[in-house]
């Protein structure tokens, strides 16, 4: 683990990428839907990507509660890099080294640090979100080989990623474990088809509609054992919660930020905002909502420092954090008014981003009912 002094300068770095990314650059990629990944090769250069990752696969082995600092302060210059660099970390790099066979962590890991892969994770169906046991795309097995056949929807990247990391129900009456294996199918596999998907915010997440027409993909690349599918998905998922829930809390204090300039400068019936009571409390329970927030994310990643069980404080923090940024959005939008409402504004895409969370990367009651496992109510925790 780095000494304590090391941490400072490893801000100072994050600090200084962050400066050199112009606010006008993050509203022109969300009016223009721009992704970020033109910037993962800095990403990589600074060694973020690898920045949590263990340094026996390549990575700096840096503790979670700085890098869950790292992604705060990245969030609040621009979110979209900050998210990216989460799904970089939690959907491609720690599913392989936690699962990935030893020719997988050679060839991809490597990929992955450098900023030359990108993988995306296809997990969610039409009929299979929050129950994600339910996924009916199939794979079948054919000599050393697997054809794989269903679609998957609502999956970010996948268009720009190497590959897509797949979860199928395995067919046959006899299938070991939980019925579930995951693949690592390249991008451009023959069978492979994808639609963009129009959407209200998070304009620099693009998300696809797959299909996979009889997409034939090799023993080695499948992640895992066969019948470890939902393991090797759902694996990381207390990392990504943490990850996530610090890039929110670095959103929120921009909006919150914003807020508070417009309070002080917006003069009505002869005073500020910020003199009218009303507002003051608004804007302070807004700040309560962030701090709790960053007190949850805060302990999730110690425990995930120290290695102890923490899949009930991570559904607890994604809770409270995706909930805070819809709280915090929803009241900047109020207090800025029509001023937040206008397209040119940072505040409405903070909302319009704010609501993606409390469903996404596992539904807000899906975490509530983990929660509710580990305090005895509705049988054991997953």
């Amino acid at each position: 683990m780095t000494p304590l002094a090391d941490h400072a300068a490893i801000l100072d770095q994050v600090d200084r990428f962050c400066r050199a990314i112009p606010p006008a650059e993050v509203i022109r990629r969300d009016a223009e839907h721009v992704p970020p990944y033109d910037y993962i090769p800095q990403l990589a250069a600074l060694g973020l990507i690898g920045a949590p990752v263990p340094e026996s696969v390549g990575g700096l082995g840096l503790p979670w509660s700085l890098f869950c600092v790292m992604q705060e302060r990245i969030a609040y210059r621009a979110q979209p890099i900050a998210s990216i660099l989460n799904r970089l970390i939690t959907f491609g790099v720690l599913p392989i080294v936690q699962f990935g066979t030893d020719a997988q962590k050679q060839t991809l890991i490597p990929q992955l640090l450098a900023g030359e892969a990108l993988v995306s994770l296809a997990l969610t169906e039409p009929g299979a979100g929050s129950d994600a046991r339910a996924v009916a795309t199939r794979a079948e097995r054919h000599g050393n080989s697997w054809r794989i056949t269903g679609r998957k929807t609502w999956i970010s990247d996948a268009d720009a990623a190497s590959h897509l990391l797949t979860l199928c129900r395995i067919a046959g009456s006899d299938a070991p474990g939980d019925g579930l294996a995951a693949f690592l199918v390249p991008r451009h596999a023959p069978g492979v088809s994808m639609t963009v998907l129009p959407k209200v915010g998070n304009n620099c997440m693009p998300s696809y509609d797959i299909g996979f027409d009889g997409v034939t993909v090799e023993a080695a690349d499948m992640l895992g054992e066969p019948g470890q599918g939902f393991a090797a998905i759902t694996g990381t998922l207390r990392y990504s919660r943490a990850s996530l829930s610090a890039t929110v809390i670095g959103s929120a204090k921009a909006a919150l930020d914003l807020a508070l300039r417009h309070a002080g400068e917006r003069v009505q019936f002869g005073r500020p905002l910020s003199a009218f009571q009303v507002i003051r409390h608004r804007l302070v329970d807004m700040r309560l909502e962030i701090r709790k927030a960053e007190l949850m994310v805060r302990e999730l990643a110690r425990l995930l420092d120290e290695r102890e069980p923490a899949d009930e404080q991570a559904a607890m923090t994604k809770i409270v954090a995706t909930e805070m940024f819809q709280y915090v959005t929803d009241h900047g939008m109020q207090i800025l008014a029509s001023a937040g409402y206008a397209a040119e504004s940072p505040m409405q895409r903070y909302w319009r981003d704010a609501r993606l969370y409390s469903f996404g990367e596992g539904a807000n009651e899906i975490q509530r009912e983990i929660v509710a496992r580990h305090m005895g109510l509705g049988g054991k925790p997953q």
